[in-house]
């Protein structure tokens, strides 16, 4: 299992509609793609723009190749990059330890 982290930074006085299209775009494209497995969003208390998107993908190359390279990135971004006050900064890991 492959936990990907986006941070994402959005355009002031738009959170509402962004968690909308984050939700609607998991919904309609990411959670078809090869190897998802699920989500979460957390809206940050400090910093009114930002947003750390979790997703479980069951390989890297799910993410970095099935998914990042196919027409789906495309209709994902279309839905949440207007909303993007820059690139988001994603990075993957692997589980070392979790709690019972």
């Amino acid at each position: 299992m492959i936990l990907e982290l986006a941070d994402i930074r959005i355009q002031p006085g738009q959170q509402a509609a962004f968690e909308e299209a984050i939700q609607r775009g998991v919904a309609t494209v990411i959670a078809h793609a090869k190897g998802f497995s699920g989500f979460k969003v957390n809206h940050s208390l400090e910093s009114p723009e930002r947003y750390v998107l979790m997703i479980c993908w069951a390989t890297l190359e799910n993410h970095t190749v099935d998914f990042r390279q196919s027409d789906a990135f495309t209709q994902w971004r279309a839905i949440v990059g207007p909303f993007f006050a820059g690139p988001p900064t994603v990075e993957h890991f692997e589980l070392v330890a979790k709690s019972s």
